[in-house]
């Protein structure tokens, strides 16, 4: 199947996006928050709600950079030594201020699915990181010479969502138990920071060194 990338590819692809996935940030914190105070199928649902705008990013993602690649691809490959850069100033945030986790047991009224699902949509939708980041990492795996450029895009994309499942659900299954964790031993977040940052600038660096060559 020609839209799969070669298996090198996916390796470090899927590597990135587990070290991202368990990486705390906004749309964890939501999670588990929404978790400790309406319970785990509130937490599921604004779960859902944010991969959902993930699959909309791939999208567009996929629509724009296609259309670059078809237009200029030296414009792409500018993108690429953007994005490689771009990987590198995260890792460098990651090391300097750590990752944002700090999630509220908060007492309210009840909160449909629905809802917790739109919360979780618009906190990723509304991201400019989160855009700026996929219009960045995705486009490090595609070649602006390859004919399914478009269809690999979409497929990376898909397996990113598909990836970080299993690592954000016990999350919010243990919600708990993870929330309190992470505040007691604030020396494993900075492991994940640390890891974070290596990894990244590791393959940004690799990005930058393959295109000067």
């Amino acid at each position: 199947m020609s839209f799969i990338p070669d298996t090198s590819t996916l390796i470090q692809f899927a590597i990135a996006t587990i070290i991202l996935a368990i990486t705390p940030g906004p749309d964890m914190t939501l999670f588990v928050s929404r978790t400790l105070s309406q319970g785990r199928a509130t937490g599921f649902a604004s779960m859902a709600g944010a991969l959902t705008g993930t699959l909309i990013h791939t999208t567009l993602v996929v629509v724009g950079i296609s259309a670059l690649i078809v237009a200029s691809p030296m414009a792409f490959f500018v993108l690429k030594i953007f994005g490689a850069g771009y990987l590198v100033f995260l890792a460098w945030q990651a090391v300097t201020k750590g990752s944002a986790f700090s999630p509220e047991k908060r007492t309210g009224p009840r909160v449909s699915l629905f809802r917790s699902w739109a919360g979780g949509l618009g906190v990723n939708l509304l991201n400019p990181k989160i855009i700026l980041f996929f219009m960045t990492f995705l486009p490090q795996f595609v070649s602006a010479h390859d004919p399914n450029a478009s269809g690999k895009l979409f497929f990376l994309g898909v397996m990113f969502i598909a990836l970080s499942i299993p690592v954000t659900a016990p999350m919010v299954l243990a919600a708990e138990k993870f929330s309190a964790a992470m505040k007691a031993s604030p020396r494993v977040t900075r492991v994940v920071d640390y890891l974070f940052g290596g990894v990244f600038s590791a393959f940004a660096l690799k990005i930058l060194t393959a295109q000067a060559k």
